[in-house]
């Protein structure tokens, strides 16, 4: 019989070492090692035992079969990634480029057993049980006796009850099983990850009758399973048009199949409302993973679901590698968030690499949003993806007033709060009739922009169609304005360029500020506040949510986390502080950032019986995006932002990549990236319409003194971009530096 071999990759996260190693299997575990097995292996000259994963197994090598090393043994706490995951690390690495073991690692968000919760319970073990209760009483022995009478009411009691309710000794516990009364058992168990308040809507689920657009959406997911047809999804419905109730709907004809699914959530702070409504249709066979929870409480949560004791998981981008066994729905709420994209190597995107899983899984995708992002929407009117449509809220409801106001003529009339007049009059309105208000501020990222107050005017890149970010000087010197794309610097102005006006300059402010001044002009309002700062803690957005959502608060204010799905009735007014946050925030993506969050601002408002209103307050009130937003039209937003794209060559129209060079050197690091551009230009100088941009420095050019330096490249062609990634690692294995780290995002969905 001839033996077995295993490619295996070390589990070192290093280029140098992004390759298989072939090593025999011995006979003893040639039963039971598998693709993904986690094995011990020897490595080096000095044979010192690394870990490693198997990642392909044949019974033939190329090499000298005297010279291969042995497996040492199989890591029997690992667990072990499933083939469909492997093979999906795979296509990660070779669509965003890093080590395949990074990649495996990313799959593989939990690698190690962690130690099960044992539960110990004090059982009846005598048939005897007045005799001893006799004796008890004659000894006076009062602890002995409650213990005894409580197991004759419950003849199983959790230890910590008895030790603790019943004030019960271990001692006197252990003296009790010598004399054969009792016994003490042990039981393990998942660490319980849902609340009390969640599990209590356990299948409760109100008897809703679909609507026509739901309904009809359903049936043809139906129609689509039953014949075996698995394809993308893209279900584009407004806010407030039940998307969720069909996401429920085809679940379940999934569930009924034998199958499970996975619903992804931009946001760790949607997954209290999303588990609730979920729990109540699907119960305890449904739980979440996020990174708010331990090690242990994860590891239970891909346990169960491996094991096939849950049907539904939800949770942010992570959750996308939940080991099911038989996936058969991948669910992505809010698809166009940029969230979905990971912020580390490999920079894969959720959604993209969801349709990848689901290929190999032989699953269906639905993608939700009502302000889908350019590029699904592009695919979907080409036919990539099905496409559905609902324009109307459930039950008739109407969509909310939208009012904008023009920050200029606020100034112009001498207030300069941060609470326009009308917002101020609208929140006194609402708080004299015990209705809720959101104030969204729009903000996002560290760099100010510069904008003009007087015309509105943000200071732009005169190469790349993008505002420059602010970056600031010191106290005899002013602030510097750079361009993130090209690297085009230049002074902070004294005036505007457009109009001449003085009245320029940084453009920023916070949360913290936001809820002074409400509070300086409502003194008598109960706030919340919801941003990084308040929501650090473990279950700090449920509570946060659950307070405002039981009425405990007037007023909720907060960042982008508190406009993306929420649902509370009681909202009737929605203000959006400062729409131009992102509307100049120096990329090319500024436009749909701003229209998706003021699109999702306007839907938290009037979502139960009475209309509500929302007031957008901005100092460009005639631009696409708010005025879009302002009318929930998104199909005209998508036309001008669709043709921008195209003009400018950015995606989806054209694709875009960037390498991001890191060094502690700041002369290498410039060496090897002049290098690297010349080599793309020399290698595609005829590859048709290949654009190389840089080296340029990034947003922050240096983080804990390791200096940073930005390439991009664009071509129509995503694949050519792959070559290129594939050409400049290779070159990178022959004369990059081990002190200069290099990595690849494929289509950004944030600035450098």
């Amino acid at each position: 019989m001839r033996g077995l071999y295993a490619d295996v990759i070390i589990d070192i996260s290093h280029e140098a070492i992004d390759r298989t190693f072939q090593y025999a299997i011995p006979d003893d575990i040639a039963g039971r090692i598998q693709i993904g097995s986690q094995v011990n292996i020897p490595f080096g000259k000095g044979n010192n035992l690394r870990k490693g994963y198997v990642i392909g197994i044949s019974d033939s090598t190329e090499y000298d079969e005297s010279r291969i090393k042995s497996i040492d043994s199989l890591c029997e706490d690992g667990v072990a990634a499933p083939g469909r995951l492997l093979a999906l690390a795979a296509w990660i690495k070779e669509n965003y480029g890093s080590t395949m073991i990074n990649a495996i690692q990313t799959v593989m968000p939990v690698k190690k057993t962690v130690k099960s919760v044992v539960v110990r319970y004090v059982v009846l073990s005598c048939e005897d049980v007045d005799t001893w209760e006799y004796r008890y009483m004659k000894k006076n022995a009062r602890a002995k006796l409650r213990l005894l009478r409580e197991l004759m009411v419950r003849p199983e009691l959790p230890m910590t009850e008895a030790t603790g309710t019943l004030n019960v000794s271990h001692q006197a516990v252990k003296a009790m099983e010598d004399e054969g009364v009792v016994r003490i058992v042990e039981d393990s168990r998942y660490r319980d990850v849902v609340s009390d308040a969640v599990r209590q809507q356990a299948f409760e689920a109100p008897d809703i009758e679909l609507n026509s657009d739901q309904q009809r959406i359903v049936d043809d997911f139906v129609s689509d399973a039953d014949q075996g047809i698995h394809r993308t999804y893209l279900l584009h419905g407004v806010t407030g048009s039940g998307k969720t109730e069909v996401y429920v709907r085809c679940i379940r004809e999934v569930v009924r199949a034998g199958r499970q699914a996975i619903v992804l959530i931009p946001e760790i702070a949607l997954t209290y409302q999303t588990l609730t409504y979920f729990s109540r249709y699907f119960g305890n066979r449904v739980t979440m993973v996020n990174s708010k929870l331990s090690s242990g409480e994860k590891y239970d949560q891909f346990e169960r679901a491996r094991k096939g004791d849950v049907d539904v998981v939800i949770g942010p981008r992570s959750a996308l590698f939940t080991p099911f066994e038989k996936l058969g729905l991948i669910i992505i709420d809010e698809e166009h968030e940029s969230s979905y994209k990971s912020d580390s190597p490999p920079k894969y995107h959720a959604r993209e690499t969801a349709i990848e899983r689901a290929r190999l899984e032989g699953a269906s995708v639905i993608l939700g949003s009502a302000t889908p992002s350019v590029e699904s929407y592009k695919r979907a009117l080409a036919g990539e993806y099905r496409l559905w449509t609902m324009d109307s809220r459930v039950e008739g409801r109407a969509m909310a007033e939208t009012s904008i106001v023009d920050l200029r003529d606020e100034l112009h009339r001498g207030n300069r709060s941060i609470i326009s007049d009308e917002l101020a009059n609208d929140i006194a309105d609402r708080l004299s009739k015990r209705e809720q208000i959101m104030l969204f501020i729009n903000k996002r990222g560290y760099n100010s922009f510069v904008s003009c107050r007087s015309c509105g005017e943000a200071v732009k890149c005169p190469h790349c169609d993008v505002s420059m970010a602010l970056h600031s000087g010191n106290n005899t010197q002013k602030g510097v304005l750079v361009c993130h794309y090209c690297g085009f610097r230049m002074p902070e102005p004294d005036k505007c360029p457009a109009c001449g006006s003085k009245l320029i300059g940084g453009y920023g402010v916070g949360t913290e500020k936001v809820e002074q001044e409400v509070r300086r002009l409502f003194p008598e309002a109960r706030t919340l506040r919801m941003d990084r700062d308040t929501t650090s803690k473990k279950n700090s957005h449920e509570q946060i949510l659950e307070s405002f959502g039981r009425g405990d608060a007037d007023i909720l204010i907060g960042t982008q986390m508190i406009v993306k799905g929420h649902d509370f009735s009681r909202v009737t007014l929605v203000g959006v502080l400062l729409a131009d946050l992102t509307l100049f925030s120096g990329d090319y993506r500024a436009g749909e950032r701003t229209f998706d969050l003021l699109t999702q601002a306007a839907g938290r408002a009037g979502r139960g019986d009475v209309p509500g209103k929302v007031v957008i307050q901005t100092y460009k009130p005639d631009n696409y995006a708010i005025t879009a937003a302002a009318s929930q039209d998104y199909r005209a937003f998508y036309d001008i932002e669709e043709a921008y794209r195209s003009l400018m060559r950015y995606p989806p129209e054209w694709n875009m990549m960037v390498i991001m060079g890191a060094g502690m050197d700041e002369e290498q690091l410039a060496n090897i990236m002049d290098r690297m551009y010349s080599l793309i230009r020399g290698k595609y100088i005829n590859a048709g319409h290949l654009s190389v941009i840089g080296p340029s420095e990034p947003a922050i050019s240096k983080i804990k003194d390791v200096y940073r330096r930005v390439l991009y490249i664009k071509h129509r062609d995503y694949r050519m971009l792959v070559d290129v990634k594939d050409y400049v690692e290779e070159w990178l294995k022959e004369n990059g530096e081990n002190d200069v780290s290099v990595f690849f995002d494929l289509n950004p969905v944030n600035m450098y």
